[in-house]
């Protein structure tokens, strides 16, 4: 589908595709297939689990566009590739986006609407009986587009109808072949009786999956780690701990802290420093330690908006703060004075997106009295925010505020995307536009 966009595109601007093959666009036609091909393996967009939900399947493939059209950029600027055509690549990616997500959409709902019909289902049997195997069956039975078929429970504590017979009376049931995949519910079964049944799973190619009961816990992801041979189940795994997102969110904040650098920065900073200077005497940048990712301190760079004062490093401004000068407000209220901050994302020590960084007062007083507090530690902090995009930002006397703004960085912290960086950037730049009467 890549592939065909290009040459629709390419025979839409040029009248036809012959001249395809030939340079300069047989090096960017390569470059095209080449680096798709190589974030499809770093990324993984394809490996989609029957459960796996549309919005989700989009968003995976959705990110992959996003960190494309950054490489092929990236091309163009070593290349100084600035022959090719603006609207020929722009009419690739429209092509592209509605022809992807047109298909995702088409193939996800014909193969569950086959499987809600009966067909291309896995027969499957739960060991051990209890609360949790009874939620199993029930989302088993209200899904059927998943395709997922129930024959029956194995117990050696309880005797139902529901229930086949013992845990070793499955033996007999999988040398019929009834059984494509067994559920080994921890909590009601041994461990003895688990390793007997994955062994016998593995001499028979059936597949066994154990589900232990973390349904008391507010979690988001589990990992499985191994130490050797030791499997080790992570349950503070993030988005971000996986070196792929990584990646992804620190090459879009190079790329997006550059252009505002190199476009914005370079004739802001004069402009916006003899404004401060004019006006009050003292350095045109402030600069505050804050707490950064993993409770590290950094300094954090903003445009001076108050005359020079030794109380910057502990007590917040306020409204109609005296400190704050004529040109301050004017930063403030625009939120120009935090555009320093992306020279801390270029260095690494920020985001462009992610919890906002406090004082380091502030972060020590308010990890006392703020449940899971520093958990907003655990990524970069951020030029802005969720918190900040819906409205939580500036002055935070009264400690509700405080614990609304945490929750809401720690779903941030929790649920990371580029999509979702790329929303809040634009929640901030809508806010930014109408003004925020918290910014002062």
């Amino acid at each position: 589908m890549l592939n065909i966009s290009f040459l629709l595109a390419y025979s839409y601007k040029f009248g036809s595709a012959t001249g395809i093959a030939d340079y300069p666009y047989s090096h960017l036609w390569l470059f095209f297939n080449i680096s798709w091909i190589a974030l499809a393996f770093l990324l993984k967009p394809y490996s989609i689990a029957r459960t796996s939900r549309i919005r989700d399947i989009l968003k995976s493939h959705f990110t992959l566009i996003i960190v494309h059209v950054l490489l092929v950029t990236a091309f163009f600027v070593v290349e100084k590739a600035y022959y090719y055509s603006r609207e020929q690549l722009l009419g690739t990616y429209i092509l592209f986006v509605i022809l992807l997500f047109l298909w995702k959409v088409f193939f996800t709902y014909l193969i569950r609407g086959y499987r809600r019909k009966g067909y291309n289902y896995r027969k499957v049997a739960i060991v051990g009986y209890g609360e949790l195997s009874q939620e199993l069956k029930g989302f088993f039975n209200k899904h059927p587009e998943h395709g997922y078929k129930l024959i029956g429970f194995f117990d050696n504590n309880v005797k139902n109808e529901e229930v086949l017979g013992k845990v070793n009376d499955i033996k007999e049931y999988l040398k019929t072949g009834v059984i494509d995949e067994i559920y080994c519910c921890l909590p009601y079964i041994r461990y003895t009786q688990v390793k007997r049944l994955i062994d016998f799973g593995e001499e028979n190619l059936i597949k066994v999956k154990l589900i232990a009961d973390f349904r008391g816990f507010s979690l988001k992801s589990v990992n499985l780690e191994r130490f050797d041979h030791i499997p080790v189940l992570n349950v503070s795994s993030i988005p971000l701990d996986d070196f792929g997102n990584k990646m992804v969110k620190r090459t879009f904040d190079v790329a997006f802290s550059s252009f505002i650098i190199l476009f914005f920065l370079s004739w802001m900073i004069p402009l916006i420093s003899l404004m401060i200077a004019l006006e009050s005497k003292g350095p045109v940048f402030f600069r505050q330690k804050r707490t950064g990712i993993k409770n590290k301190s950094f300094y954090c760079y903003k445009f001076r908006t108050m005359v020079v004062n030794t109380d910057a490093d502990h007590l917040q401004a306020e409204k109609n703060d005296c400190r704050i000068t004529r040109t301050g407000s004017f930063l403030r209220k625009t939120s120009l004075d935090e555009l320093p901050q992306f020279f801390n994302v270029f260095m690494g020590q920020m985001s462009v997106v992610g919890p906002r960084p406090h004082m380091l007062k502030h972060t020590e007083e308010y990890a006392k009295i703020v449940e899971k507090f520093m958990a907003r530690h655990f990524v970069k902090p951020g030029i802005t925010g969720l918190a900040q995009a819906k409205g939580f930002r500036g002055e935070t006397k009264a400690l509700e505020l405080m614990k609304s703004r945490v929750k809401l960085d720690r779903f941030y912290v929790e649920n990371w995307s580029l999509n979702f960086d790329i929303k809040i950037i634009l929640l901030t730049i809508g806010s930014m536009i109408k003004g925020d009467h918290k910014a002062y």
